[in-house]
Parts: structure tokens; sequence; C-alpha cells
């Protein structure tokens, strides 16, 4: 019998640590002189994908699904270019928006639009709309690598200069740290939370004061995260195989679930309360039921090589992975 563990942590004395507005927000948590973000593995494949497979012969960094446009985009290199597909019909020439750089991270700043592709090598947020494929660059010091839409501003993690910062419209409003590997942002409850890649922590930020509050360590490898429709935030833990949760006001870690198979790509469905992740040690994508207390397995297929990217269609259900060796993009109907 598979031995399953839930933690459920109703205090912040475990794994906790504090920040303050002058601090390294990390220095803290950290366990280890020198810093490594966890990394995608990258075994060969070993099965046939399941659902379709849509080729597309280069490597794909980052997508997302508008479902209100119904455009898939996905961020490819050699070029750099940012790819408008029609979901209805993947085989369909999408439409190529040419970038300055390769994009790690896409997201929406809201459905509808616009995309956000920060494009570390230029300094730049690429604002994308939707669907005409208008775009707007914004000049962001510091190496952007994720952003998310907060009411009015925008926030960009920018850990070359070891900050998050804040715009309003194109304008800097404010800068934020230090967070040295600041990577992915996400609302929590009333503040905005920092998912710091080399300490492997979460942070909660007040984007009214500029002042971080007390963090959290996020496992042994923490690298990507999703919010769910009840304000729980899921984040993988790479190196470490686990799924964490964690909810805001005061930041508690909820939840600790063992997914061994190196964990990356992760996607929300808020119709069915189903969490999405990709197993990149295993070329597999699992589908769990996060409706009550604990993940509860529903789905696992065998996806493309190297699935580092996933969205998820909350209409249809459908779900589609991309490979970041050039296998093509994948998409399983449940």
């Amino acid at each position: 019998m598979r031995r399953v563990l839930a933690v459920l942590v109703t205090g912040a004395a475990v794994l906790s640590g504090c920040t303050s507005g002058s601090g390294q927000a990390g220095d803290s948590l950290q366990v280890a002189e020198s810093l490594v973000a966890a990394t995608p593995a990258a075994p060969p494949a070993n099965a046939t994908p399941a659902g379709t497979v849509t080729p597309l012969a280069r490597k794909a960094t980052a997508m997302v699904l508008d479902p209100e446009t119904r455009t898939l985009a996905v961020a490819v290199t050699q070029p750099d270019e940012l790819l408008l597909f029609n979901e209805e019909d993947l085989a369909a020439a999408p439409r190529p928006v040419p970038l300055p750089g390769t994009v790690e991270q896409l997201s929406l700043a809201a459905p509808g639009g616009p995309l956000l592709a920060p494009v570390p090598s230029a300094d730049q947020l690429v604002r994308i709309a939707l669907p005409d494929a208008a775009v707007e660059t914004v000049r962001v010091p510091g190496r952007p690598v994720g952003a998310v839409a907060v009411g009015d501003r925008t926030v960009v993690a920018t850990p070359g200069d070891q900050t998050i910062t804040v715009l309003r419209g194109s304008r800097e409003d404010r800068r934020i740290g230090r967070f040295e590997g600041a990577a992915v942002l996400f609302p929590l409850g009333a503040r905005t939370a920092v998912l710091d890649r080399l300490h492997t922590s979460v942070t909660p930020v007040d984007l009214d004061t500029g002042e971080p509050g007390a963090g959290l360590r996020a496992g042994d490898g923490a690298s990507n995260a999703v919010v769910d429709r009840f304000g729980r935030a899921f984040v993988v833990d790479t190196r470490g195989g686990e799924l964490l949760a964690f909810s805001g006001d005061p930041l508690l870690m909820r939840l600790r679930y063992p997914l061994p198979g190196a964990p990356w790509g992760i996607a929300y469905d808020g119709t069915r309360d189903l969490l999405w992740v990709t197993l990149t040690e295993r070329n597999e994508l699992v589908g769990y039921d996060v409706s009550g207390a604990e993940p509860v397995e529903r789905h696992r297929f065998p996806t493309v090589h190297q699935p580092n990217s996933v969205a998820v269609d909350p209409g249809s259900g459908r779900v589609m992975v991309a490979s970041a060796d050039g296998g093509g993009v994948q998409v399983v109907q449940p």
C-alpha cells in the first residue's frame, strides 16, 4: 500500500525564517554557502506520448493559454519568438511575434491579455496584446525573468539586481529587495509572494509599503508555483520531489506531499480543481484533485520528452505540454 505523506502545518515554527526591509530576504533561510537553483531533469523518453502531438522542431521555453481568446502562446528559441496558436487548430500555422531574447516565463495580465514576457538578456518586459499581437516594450533593468499583474501594477522579478520591480504602466514605481533568486511571483492573500529559486523560499511582500514579510523555506529546490481558486499557492519542489501548499495572511505552509520525478511545470484547472504537474525525470504528466485537504491522483500520462511547460483549458479540460528539446506540443484530453 502506497504511503501518503501529507502534513498540515498550523504554525510558522516549522521551516520559517524572518526577513526585514533592510536585510536579505533569504539570509535566515539559507542552508548552503553556495546557492544553486534547481533545474528540470532530462532523461531519454521511454514511452509514446498520450493524446496527440503537433510537431514543433524548436525548443519551447515557456507556454501559457488564454481561454478568452483561445490563444496558446509558446515561446521558442532559434530564433527567439512567441508563437501564437489557435488552441482549436494547433496544426494551423501560428502567428510569430519576434522577441529581443529568450523568454523563461510567460503569464497573462488578465483573461484576454496582454501577455507578459520578461526578456532577461534584453532587460525588457514585453507586453503582447491579444488577439492582435500589438507589442509594447518596457525597459526593466535587472534581468527580468517573471511577472505578475496586481491591480494597476505589474510586478517583475529582477534577480540581476536582487530585487523585484514594481511598475505602474511603463514607469518604475519602486524596487523591493533583496531577493537573490527572485523568479516566480504570485498573489497570496493581500500581498504578493516571491518564490526565490536560489534560497528555495517563499516571501510575501506588501507592495504599498515595500516591506517583505516573514519568509518560509520551500523544500530543497522550489521552482514554480500556481494559485488555486481558494487562494492557496501550490509550489513544486523539483530537487526534493514534493508538492507544497501555502496560504497567506499570515504565510503558512499547509501541505507537503511526495511528488517524485523532478516536478517542474505546473498548471491549475479551476473548473475541475485539477492540478497538473509535469515530472521531467519520468517524462510524465500527473493530475491531482486538490479540492480536499490533500491531493488525490486522478490522471497520469506519458509525455513528450523534456516536458518543461504545461497549460490547461478550464473550459474543455484539455491539457497542453510543450517539449523543451523540439519534441512538439502535446494535447491530452483527460
